[in-house]
């Protein structure tokens, strides 16, 4: 029977093994058609995984923020030729913070087998690290860019932290992280605990917690200007 295979893509190591087992390289050998965010950087990563089939005969889906359902109503024929279908994210696991699940959806309705693979998740690497509590927590995706906005956002998910004792995950666009910390050590009580995950699974990977009022000072030696970077507010 034809599968829905859900690849999770390597968030930053330059090593493959790291974190792509074989058993989804193999997965992934077996399939001539993709749905993925963006072509280009898809292409890249089946080269770097060693794919021996041509690309130019691959068939290549897009599925992003932009794509409306009426788009992808063919994207799993080839499931009806007993083909896999492959969906990529654009770095980590598909359908979490990720446009995937839209077709993950459609094939749940069909009554197709889906096959959800083992990868790295930044959110995950990020939470296990931390230090802060696991058993009850959010992905809040981005906070408002307006920094009056922003800081009353920072307020909520304190206090969310704080009431339920709910780890708060949330990202930010790179080139604005070091603006992130900054609010995040001015805006939260002296005691809330904040983690900062940067650059996961690569040689200049840091995860650090540390009290609000600590960080106040540590900020300035930490420069996460453009470096991938997971915040987590917790107790």
């Amino acid at each position: 029977m034809s599968r829905l295979i859900l690849f999770p893509v390597p968030i930053g190591a330059d090593d493959l093994a790291v974190s792509l087992p074989a058993y989804n390289q193999e997965l992934l050998f077996g399939c001539h058609t993709f749905i993925v965010e963006e072509i280009r950087t898809a292409r890249r990563f089946l080269k770097h995984a060693g794919y021996p089939h041509a690309i130019d005969d691959t068939t290549f889906h897009i599925l992003n923020e932009h794509t409306s359902p009426e788009e992808i109503t063919h994207y799993l024929d080839a499931l009806d030729k007993g083909e896999d279908v492959g969906l990529l994210s654009e770095a980590g696991l598909p359908c979490v913070a990720d446009p995937g699940a839209m077709v993950t959806r459609m094939a749940q309705g069909r009554g197709v087998e889906i096959i959800p693979l083992v990868g790295p998740s930044s959110l995950m690497l990020a939470l296990m690290a931390s230090g802060l509590g696991g058993q009850n927590f959010a992905f809040n995706g981005y906070l408002p860019v307006d920094r009056h906005q922003r800081a009353a956002a920072i307020r909520d998910l304190e206090s969310r932290a704080l009431r339920n004792g709910q780890t708060q995950l949330f990202i930010e666009a790179p080139y604005r992280n070091n603006q992130m910390l900054q609010a995040l050590a001015e805006t939260c009580r002296p005691e809330t605990q904040i983690c900062v995950a940067c650059d996961l699974t690569l040689s200049t990977q840091i995860i650090r917690t540390l009290p609000a009022s600590k960080w106040k000072k540590e900020r300035e030696k930490l420069n996460l200007h453009k470096r991938n970077t997971v915040f987590l507010l917790g107790i």
